[in-house]
């Protein structure tokens, strides 16, 4: 039998209150070396309350954290505090250049965060002051910082937020490599596809408690699945829910998340009765009653997002027929939003050549990146019945206000709250099922995973399932969009809007083609005004023997320290033994600024 795995960190029965809220009720737990944990449950449910007290950073009511000796812990939250006033000060601290410049692990985070890694970024972009920064860029750096350090526990905390998919697609490869068989991982994150990509535990924080299973997000469907048909108390329409998430990720699993960790004869008794998602022969002839045969026609059009700008589509076609569901890629900046402008039909965006058509019965909405203003002192419910009473789902189910409140976690006394009392997350919910009451029949998603946990995510992605119009989504979310889309189509930067059959693993390719790598330190230039072969074989040459004289030096200052500690009340001794380390330390000035000297030359 192997001997069990050494614990990072123990929990013993954690309680922690707010007022008179309990948010970890009695919680038992542990951290060891080579957990891979993903935390998922509603939000305000206590997730980022168990990572931080996990962390250290909140103390507990009742009960204890205990930390195994030396473990070493890094949180990255949603509000991160970085050190020092540089982006260099948060990633390398006072460490020589020569020491994290020369590793490749070190250029490897920052070149897959950061972006335009370049030899200029080594020089200047490392001077970057912090309070200069965007949040998007503040929450790269605080990540990279964090996987730079490497500590023995990594926490996580929503770390895709701000990030697009070759980013995610970036980290979920370095997570998988990174803490194997030594160092533990701790993620929260609504990002199912990193989930099953990074994690193989998963804790669910619900009503106090934490409840684990085996596996990743793949397998929690399946083990809740299960849990619940055995309770007889469990609410059968949550259960279906499940059983329908479960049978799109086993139909779908060699595409959409990795191999399940489940037993595949449980997983398929499960969902033997399942039907697809989408009855999309239903859908289709629903919003064909709805939409007419022509929905949005582009015919060679070109379009810019203002005047003296450069076009983001350049002589484009493009058809958007009755019931399609279309997801919409593209690098920050390459015109997504734009393009939604534009099928939208609001004025701002004309085409600047060519002409779009859109049919006679098209009522387009857009559920944008940014809340709208709300009234404050308006309530809930009544807000809402403003847009609509009710909305009629391909299934001929007519589903009022009241019901939709309840399907997206709004129960109790929440259709009373007042509006200025609700989060981030309720109003963008709230906000969604306005623009569905609303009754449009093209509807335009620009980011709608911000602010939702799965669970608000799995209710709305099996409402869309039947909602009967267009749908154009934008999201880095991946689960998200493979799973309410049935085609991708990718705005790349250069002016096309591109269909990819093979969806998003086609379009991670595109951009791996089109996006040179970023060049290292130690890379060479082109070939027309480099350095030549032997130039670069007797820069890295020297590179090699600098840092040989740095380590003999680095092992003689440890012996001066521990010299003038011992000689400590003995002046005779002192002086002498200061005036070596003072040569030493200016003979590894010059060493560095020598290793540095020959780097430069290895970019020519």
């Amino acid at each position: 039998m192997s001997a069990p795995a050494t614990p990072y960190l123990v929990a013993e029965s954690v309680t922690v209150r707010r007022g008179t809220r309990l948010i970890l009720d009695d919680v038992s737990l542990g951290v060891h070396v080579g957990d891979r944990i993903g935390i998922v449950g509603r939000n305000g449910g206590g997730k980022t309350t168990l990572l931080r007290t996990l962390a250290g950073l909140v103390v507990p009511d009742d009960g204890r954290v205990l930390r195994t000796g030396g473990t070493t812990v890094g949180l990255v939250s949603q509000t991160d505090d970085l050190p020092g006033t540089t982006v260099r000060d948060a990633l390398v601290g006072d460490a020589a250049d020569h020491e994290w410049a020369s590793d490749p692990a070190v250029r490897d985070v920052m070149a897959g965060l950061l972006g335009d890694v370049d030899a200029s970024f080594y020089r200047d972009g490392l001077q970057t002051p912090i309070a200069a920064m965007s949040g998007g860029e503040l929450r790269r750096l605080a990540l990279s910082a964090a996987l730079i350090r490497r500590p023995d526990v990594l926490m996580l905390d929503e770390p895709t937020n701000h990030l697009d998919l070759e980013s995610v697609a970036w980290l979920a490869a370095h997570l998988s490599q990174w803490p194997v068989g030594r160092r533990a991982l701790v993620v929260v994150t609504h990002d199912r596809w990193l989930l099953d990509r990074v994690t193989d535990r998963t804790w669910e924080v619900v009503g106090g408690s934490v409840d684990a299973y085996e596996g990743g997000y793949a397998a929690y469907v399946l083990a809740k699945a299960e849990r619940q048909r055995r309770e007889a108390a469990s609410a059968a329409k949550r259960r279906n829910l499940l059983r329908k998430e479960l049978a799109w990720l086993q139909r779908g699993a060699p595409a959409r998340t990795s191999k399940p960790r489940f037993r595949v004869d449980a997983a398929e008794t499960l969902i033997a009765d399942e039907p697809p998602p989408r009855d999309s022969l239903a859908l289709h002839r629903v919003a064909s009653a709805r939409l007419g045969k022509t929905v949005i026609d582009l015919e060679d059009v070109t379009v810019a997002p203002a005047e003296d700008v450069d076009p983001v589509l350049r002589g484009q076609e493009f058809r958007l027929g009755p019931g399609e569901r279309i997801g919409l890629l593209g690098p920050n900046g390459a015109g997504k939003t734009t393009l939604l402008r534009l099928l939208l039909g609001g004025p701002g965006v004309p085409p600047v050549e060519g002409f779009v058509r859109r049919g006679k019965t098209v009522v387009p909405a857009v559920l944008g990146q940014q809340l709208s203003d709300v009234d404050a002192d308006d309530r809930v419910l009544p807000w809402l019945r403003r847009g609509g009473d009710h909305m009629v789902v391909t299934t001929g189910d007519d589903l009022t206000a009241s019901q939709l409140l309840e399907m997206f976690g709004f129960t109790g006394d929440a259709p009373h709250k007042l509006l200025g009392d609700l989060s981030g997350g309720e109003r963008r919910r709230l906000q969604l099922l306005r623009i569905l009451l609303d009754g449009p029949n093209l509807l335009m998603l620009d980011e709608p995973t911000n602010d939702l946990d799965i669970e608000t995510l799995t209710v709305l992605e099996d409402l869309l399932d039947t909602w009967p119009g267009c749908l154009v989504v934008v999201s880095h979310d991946r689960y998200f969009l493979e799973r309410v889309t049935d085609d991708i189509h990718a705005m790349p930067g250069d002016g096309t809007l591109r269909h990819l059959p093979r969806g998003v693993d086609e379009y991670l390719a595109l951009r791996s083609d089109t996006v040179p790598a970023a060049p290292r330190p130690t890379d060479t230039a082109s070939a027309s005004d480099g350095p030549t072969a032997e130039d670069l074989r007797q820069a890295r040459k020297a590179m090699t023997r600098v840092e040989r004289q740095l380590e003999k030096l680095a092992a003689e200052r440890t012996r001066l320290h521990e010299a003038l500690a011992d000689a400590a009340t003995d002046p005779d001794r002192l002086i002498p033994l200061g005036q070596e380390l003072a040569a030493l330390e200016e003979r590894e000035r010059d060493l560095e600024a020598e290793w540095l000297t020959a780097a430069e030359r290895t970019e020519g």
